[in-house]
């Protein structure tokens, strides 16, 4: 008798952790209830975020970044006096960079298409991802910075991985760390990212700090404002047909 309760305390204890175990498709389902729900955000036509980001000691440049389904996105951002801009219009990515001395558009290279065309996932992409034909591995739980959390490991359709970390508590992502191809060499990106608000119903991160990682370099992104549902022309993400040459007068006979 004594035999049979002990072996059954220790089946017990074996499966209390099954039955208290997440899958990676709950904790995502509970990051989207964290964010406001499912129907909040496919409420959600268009997002127009202002935001500064602190690039150095005393060099801040301000931005706008505008997001508008199916998947478009523009953002725009002044250093020194100039104003870039970078935008994707569902099929194709674009660019205009004074600063650079490049004052007409031109076609980014693969590797910025990508990274336009997960900035014009207005969702984000745990959303319909297994749809969006992306793949999500849970990788089990670390601490970030004393903070218990959920390590989903992210295969995008496109190849790049992503590794997200989602709050145990709070279930929302608290950092991210991106596989990059730069200039031909693969890199680490991370953001700490926080200071969550709610606009409208849905929670946003207010703050976002990015880097290499490892490196000592950050840049600290800061939104002051976030605008729902604002009127957008979509042909505001198009690219648009390069200035004219000046003309010159013809020589004189």
């Amino acid at each position: 008798m004594l035999r049979k309760v002990c072996l059954a305390i220790v089946v017990v204890t074996f499966a209390v952790p099954a039955l208290w175990a997440q899958t990676a498709d709950e904790i995502i389902a509970k990051n989207i209830q964290a964010r406001g729900g499912m129907d909040k955000l496919k409420s959600v036509q268009s997002v127009k975020s202002t935001a500064t980001m602190a690039m150095g000691p005393g060099m801040e440049a301000p931005g706008l970044l505008i997001q508008k389904r199916p998947q478009l996105a523009r953002l725009e951002f002044t250093v020194q006096g100039l104003t870039a801009v970078q935008a994707y219009d569902g099929n194709s990515a674009w660019q205009i960079m004074p600063f650079m001395g490049k004052k007409d558009p031109e076609v980014m290279s693969a590797d910025e298409t990508k990274e336009m065309e997960e900035m014009a996932d207005i969702d984000g992409p745990l959303v319909d991802y297994k749809s969006k034909g992306h793949q999500v591995e849970l990788l089990g739980k670390e601490k970030i910075e004393g903070t218990d959390a959920y390590k989903l490991k992210l295969t995008l359709k496109n190849g790049d991985v992503q590794t997200i970390y989602i709050d145990a508590d709070s279930f929302l992502e608290i950092k991210e760390e991106t596989k990059r191809t730069v200039r031909g060499s693969e890199q680490v990106f991370e953001s700490a990212i926080g200071d969550y608000k709610e606009v409208n119903g849905i929670v946003f991160p207010f703050a976002i700090e990015s880097g290499v990682k490892g490196g000592q370099e950050k840049q600290k992104l800061t939104i002051e404002k976030i605008e729902l549902n604002v009127p957008t022309d979509d042909s505001i993400f198009k690219m648009p047909a390069a200035a004219p040459a000046p003309k010159t007068d013809a020589p004189k006979n």
